[in-house]
C-alpha cells in the first residue's frame, strides 16, 4: 500500500506514515476491514505533545492485533510512556501485572480466540488500575464506572491522549 506523502502523522494499525489526504480500507490478519481517512495536519493536527508528555506513566496494552498493539506501543513510547506488552490474552495481561503494576491499561474488548476482556477490566478496576477501552465495535458495555473512556478503533491520537490525561487525574 502506498500513501501520498506530505505531513507526518501517526496512524495506528498502519504504522507511521507521511500523509497528505488519503482514505481507503485495510484488511487485517483476521479478515476484518478497517476504513480510514487521513487528513493534512493543518486540518487535524496531532495533539501537541513533547517527548515527556506521559513521562513516568506505566501503561499496559492488551490488544490481540499485532499491528494495532505495536502501533500503540510506538506512539505511547514517543510520548514518554513506559509500556508493558502488548499482550493478546487476559492470562498474559494478568501475568504481566503480577510482575509490574501499571498506572493505566489500554484494553481491547475482543481478544485472541474469541476471548472477551470484561473480567480483566473488572480485575484491573478492583486493583485500582485505570482502564481505557479500545474497540473496533460500537456495542461494548463494560460495567458502569469501571473504565475512564471507551474509544472506537481506529482512534484519533488527540482523543487517545485526552483519555490518558483524564485517567491520570482520576
Amino acid at each position: 500500500m502506498t500513501f501520498p506523502h506530505r505531513t507526518p502523522i501517526a496512524t495506528l494499525g498502519c504504522a507511521l506514515a507521511d500523509v497528505m489526504q488519503h482514505s481507503g480500507s485495510i484488511r487485517d490478519n483476521r479478515g476484518d476491514i478497517w476504513r480510514y481517512l487521513m487528513t493534512p495536519s493543518n486540518v487535524a493536527d496531532p495533539p501537541e505533545t513533547g517527548p515527556a508528555e506521559l513521562n513516568g506513566l506505566c501503561v499496559l496494552v492488551v490488544e490481540d492485533s499485532w499491528d494495532v498493539g505495536t502501533g500503540l506501543k510506538m506512539l505511547l513510547e514517543s510520548w514518554g510512556a513506559d509500556i508493558i506488552g502488548p499482550v493478546a490474552t487476559t492470562a498474559d495481561a494478568l501475568r504481566l501485572i503480577s510482575e509490574r503494576r501499571p498506572d493505566l491499561a489500554l484494553v481491547d474488548i475482543n481478544l485472541r480466540d474469541g476471548e472477551q476482556s470484561y473480567s480483566l477490566i473488572n480485575q484491573l478496576h478492583d486493583q485500582g488500575i485505570r482502564v481505557v477501552v479500545i474497540s473496533g465495535y460500537a456495542d461494548v458495555s463494560p460495567a458502569h464506572g469501571k473504565v475512564v473512556a471507551i474509544l472506537q478503533k481506529p482512534m484519533r491520537e488527540d482523543l487517545l491522549l485526552a483519555s490518558i490525561r483524564a485517567a491520570r487525574t482520576q
